[in-house]
């Protein structure tokens, strides 16, 4: 497995796509599943918003979460977005980020891909 040292992936929401929740949670469970079955993980992968949900406890793809992060990607969650959904506590994968790395990692990053 490679890091792609160039890619950031901003994960917005905890489904993909603006259609049926459970749909949109298979959705992105499988477009993560193909993205490490690539062979290629983003250097990071930055939750916002819903998408911390993703990275606390009780999560459907805390065992992806994991995966990802033992591949090399570093995760990070958005700090104001735990404190908002009262989760800081119970962050199970990667740290806690703030909108200043966020903006950086964006303006940084050659390639960004935001679900």
């Amino acid at each position: 497995m490679t890091v792609d040292g160039s890619l950031l992936l901003l994960i917005k929401s905890n489904m993909l796509g603006d259609g049926e929740p459970d749909l949109g949670e298979k959705l992105l469970r499988a477009f993560l599943t193909q993205l490490l079955e690539s062979g290629s993980v983003p250097a990071r992968i930055i939750c916002m918003n819903s998408g911390i949900f993703l990275t606390t406890e009780g999560s459907s793809m805390e065992d992806l979460m994991d995966r990802f992060e033992s591949e090399g990607s570093e995760i990070l969650s958005c700090g104001t977005c735990l404190e908002y959904y009262k989760r800081a506590d119970l962050l199970v994968a990667g740290k806690p980020t703030n909108m200043r790395d966020t903006v950086n990692a964006l303006l940084t990053f050659r390639k960004v891909l935001q679900l």
